[in-house]
């Protein structure tokens, strides 16, 4: 089974931008891009990602 990419967000407001996904990635895939205001959101380089979903499960929007 190939795994994809995991979808941090669809939607802004899916996202806190708490940067806990960005700090548990060990592969350092994720960025924080600052948007038009200025709030920062996590943006996955999927040349760098290895699809462990580790973002995913620490993620306190996401359900587990």
């Amino acid at each position: 089974m190939d795994r994809k990419i995991p979808v941090l967000f669809k939607e802004k407001k899916e996202c806190c931008g708490c940067t806990a996904c960005y700090a548990i990635c060990s592969q350092m895939a994720i960025s924080m891009i600052e948007d038009e205001e200025g709030f920062e959101y996590p943006q996955i380089d999927e040349k760098k990602c290895i699809k462990c979903y580790q973002c995913l499960k620490v993620c306190p929007f996401k359900e587990t």
